[in-house]
């Protein structure tokens, strides 16, 4: 196996998240790291609380907070940006998330999101002349904002990736343990998962 430039992976948690788009990602990576990829990942807060509650009512106890934590990759999972709540996606757009991304992007963290989480990296600027995607619901606030929006599952830009809705983000995790590690390691947790690759990865790195 190729030695991995990714090891420490984040999912970004916050109230409102989705449950799928950051729980899958967050398996597929521990199941690489169960087959031997060398990924260490947690999920984490941007503030240090006890709890954080999804969605769907899911309650989670996060790992910790980001605070102290330099990991190689940030997650950012999506939820309830259509309804322009005070909880979900588009409650952590207009709040202190997206700077945090930026300053980890500066240090040379790898940015993905999940769904629309990807709308939290376009607040930030993540996504400006990058090509990019996001879930269906949220393609047109998406070609509102500099992204160069694309018709695909997974986009992978090098240091930022995005992916389309909810079940996209097994195929993007799946993705990075492809890149990162190795194809064998991915299609072991794939089988594993048995989860079926959609394989539309579009590259511009």
């Amino acid at each position: 196996m190729d030695a991995s430039t990714i090891e420490s992976v984040a999912v970004v948690l916050y109230d409102g998240f989705d449950e799928l788009d950051a729980i899958a990602p967050y398996e597929v990576f521990a199941t690489a790291a169960d087959h031997g990829a060398a990924f260490d990942v947690s999920l984490r807060t941007l503030e240090s609380v006890e709890r954080v509650t999804a969605s769907h009512g899911t309650v989670v106890e996060p790992d910790g907070s980001l605070d102290g934590l330099d990991p190689d990759l940030v997650v950012v999972p999506g939820g309830g940006w259509n309804d322009r709540a005070d909880r979900g996606a588009w409650a952590q757009s207009q709040g202190a998330l997206p700077e945090k991304l930026v300053h980890r992007h500066r240090d040379g963290t790898t940015i993905a999101a999940v769904c629309t989480g990807g709308m939290i990296l376009a607040a930030a600027g993540l996504l400006d002349g990058r090509p990019a995607t996001t879930h269906h619901g949220a393609l047109a606030d998406l070609r509102d904002t500099d992204a160069a929006v694309v018709d695909a599952r997974v986009v992978d830009a090098g240091d930022v990736l995005t992916a389309g809705g909810i079940t996209s983000g097994l195929d993007l995790a799946l993705w990075l343990v492809e890149r990162e590690a190795s194809a064998d390691i991915a299609e072991a947790v794939a089988d594993e998962l048995e989860y079926e690759r959609s394989g539309e990865v579009h590259r511009s790195a």
